[in-house]
């Protein structure tokens, strides 16, 4: 016990050693910041207590509700595909072609098959939801023409015909690939047994194909990015439609959430993955019995308002303490000011705000001190905007540099272009030509801007495509889909996206004679202009044209990227970026990020609000 007592008197004497080496500054402070600390701390967690519960309780049902409404949409477009179906089986060319197969006859196919198009066209106009639509009979399928068939693929051969003969009343089958039609898109399938009033059943199908990702984007029409994900499931507890939330444990694999979801249509259950908690609100779909909507959300986020409120606690501390700080501070630091006004000035300095300046009306020892700081601080801002005018000099000379090398580079291949149509004596065409190059010229001299509104590059792009379509008849066509009419005035580099449709002419569509598409799609997204240029052309190797662009061991079309990418880079400096993908078959696609404003520009949105 004396050994404990001797401790604690040599611990007591060195706190007390301390706390009378304290200032009274700090002694008030200290005492100020722990009472209010335990005062609004207390009223904290019991606020926190009482509305925690309420908060929760809302959530709840507000998420189920949201779940609700989006199995409403879905089992309300679901029942427009079974109605449009229906339409179909009452048309009168639909009863011409059952009687032909009732009676074997095949002669009358092709008659059939064009009295056909008016009803699928409509079906599909009707709902827009539908892709295709396959009616398989014996004597012969009938499509819609607009498609191309698949020929090597025969209904009766597929999965989906198995199925149907396991589920007569017809049923819908989960997501996959489309081999009925080319393209070899991804599909979710209705099939039922074709049927007419005055025929016996036959051997007939009716396969209505939509394309999965509308039903996805369907699924998310009632939530807010990142907000909440669904997952579609059949009763063997697979995915429907593919989606993107996809944690290390898959929870529709989970046999506890089968074991739920059979309990009732309906109903909701905590799942825990990768030591993350999700509220799951499923339902059944009475559309399609067989499907489940499983809407994840995670708890964080579905208590959201909980964490608000203890931020609002924790910022209302800090605002008593920095206030308790503020007047302690002002009893004892009169005396210090000069010192203390000085080193926050120095602070600022630090962080690179360099116009600060120390005024005070004393001439004693620290003004002076004061004063040289300032004469300090206008020489180096005199320097500083000495070497900004310089880098700024260098930096315009290397921009119209790289544009200069666009422009012979461009003009070489249209003149090129104009002369073919010449000696093949195509006259009118030359001259439609000429006077798009002369436009062309227009827009891209632009009086000497490096920058020019958006309209003028679409312009300048459409007048280019109009002379290539000139020389490459129904090779291409070019689409243009803008978010806000008002991204038309945002200004952009010159002679930007040009090289790129170049790119998907010259290297894209090198082995097409007809059937490509070039579409420049632009929005306004998180402050930028997003630019995607995309085509169906053969594809590239992005990880190689990247590679290459970074090595300098550059094709024409590397070099067009290069120098768009170091165009950016120069304009814009970091902010702005440039991605490049594409597999070999499936087309090519660049996405450019542009800021509103380039470097050293205003700050202007042209009356355009955050994306």
């Amino acid at each position: 016990m004396s050994t404990l007592r001797k401790w604690s008197t040599q611990v007591w004497g060195k706190l007390s050693d301390i706390f009378y080496r304290v200032s009274i500054k700090q002694r008030v402070l200290l005492s100020f910041i722990l009472l209010i600390t335990l005062s609004i701390s207390a009223m904290g967690i019991l606020t926190y207590r009482i509305a925690g519960k309420e908060i929760q309780n809302n959530a709840f049902a507000a998420s189920r509700e949201t779940v609700d409404k989006t199995m409403q949409l879905l089992d309300y477009r679901l029942n427009d595909v079974a109605m449009s179906v229906q339409s179909l089986m009452l048309s009168d060319a639909y009863r011409q072609m059952m009687l032909d197969v009732q009676a074997h006859d095949v002669t009358n196919y092709y008659v059939r098959l064009s009295e056909l198009q008016y009803v699928l066209s409509q079906t599909t106009f009707n709902e827009p939801m539908i892709e295709n639509v396959l009616i398989a009979t014996p004597i012969g399928d009938f499509y819609s023409t607009t498609q191309v068939r698949a020929q090597d693929n025969s209904f009766y051969g597929s999965e989906l015909y198995d199925n149907s003969k396991r589920n007569p009343g017809g049923y819908w089958a989960k997501g996959h690939y489309d081999r009925l039609f080319t393209g070899n898109q991804r599909v979710v399938s209705f099939v039922v047994r074709g049927i007419y009033d005055y025929t016996p059943i036959t051997n007939v199908f009716i396969v209505v194909n939509l394309r999965e990702n509308r039903i996805a984007s369907l699924l998310g029409q009632n939530t807010a990015k990142n907000e909440r994900q669904y997952l579609l499931i059949n009763k063997e507890g697979e995915e429907v439609v593919q989606s993107s939330w996809n944690p290390q444990q898959d929870p529709v694999k989970d046999p506890k959430f089968l074991q739920d979801r059979s309990k009732g249509s309906e109903g909701n259950f905590f799942y825990t993955s990768d030591g993350e908690e999700y509220l799951m609100n499923y339902k059944q779909s009475a559309v399609a019995p067989d499907w489940t909507l499983a809407g994840v959300q995670s708890k964080d986020q579905l208590l959201g308002q909980l964490k608000g409120i203890q931020r609002t606690i924790i910022i209302v501390i800090l605002i008593f303490l920095l206030t308790t700080w503020f007047f302690s501070n002002k009893l004892t630091a009169a005396l210090l000011r000069p010192l203390f006004k000085l080193s926050r000035l120095m602070r600022r300095v630090e962080e690179n705000q360099l116009s600060v300046s120390f005024e005070s009306k004393y001439q004693d020892e620290i003004a002076q001190v004061g004063f040289q700081f300032n004469r300090m601080m206008a020489e180096i801002k005199t320097l500083i905007e000495d070497v900004r005018k310089n880098e700024e000099g260098k930096r315009q000379a290397e921009i119209r540099a790289l544009t200069a090398q666009m422009e012979p580079h461009f003009l070489y291949n249209t003149l090129n272009t104009i002369y073919c149509k010449s000696v093949m004596g195509e006259n009118d065409d030359v001259n439609e030509m000429i006077l798009s190059l002369s436009q062309m010229f227009q827009l891209g001299l632009s009086g000497g801007k490096d920058l020019i509104p958006l309209e003028d590059e679409l312009s300048h792009v459409q007048q280019y495509c109009a002379i290539q379509q000139k020389c490459y008849e129904d090779l291409f066509e070019y689409q243009v889909l803008i978010e806000e009419e008002e991204l038309l005035s945002v200004p952009i580099p010159k002679i930007l996206l040009q090289p790129i449709v170049e790119n998907s002419i010259q290297h894209g569509f090198a082995d097409r004679r007809t059937g490509g598409v070039i579409r420049v799609r632009i929005v306004l997204k998180d402050s930028m202009l997003h630019i995607v240029v995309e085509d169906n052309g053969r594809g590239m190797d992005a990880a190689k044209v990247e590679q290459g662009m970074r090595k300098r061991e550059v094709s024409k079309k590397g070099y067009a990227l290069v120098n768009i990418r170091h165009r950016l880079k120069l304009y814009y400096g970091a902010e702005a970026r440039m991605e490049l993908s594409g597999e070999a078959g499936m087309g090519s696609r660049t996405d450019l990020w542009i800021p509103l404003s380039p470097l050293g520009g205003e700050e202007e949105t042209y009356g355009l609000s955050a994306g």
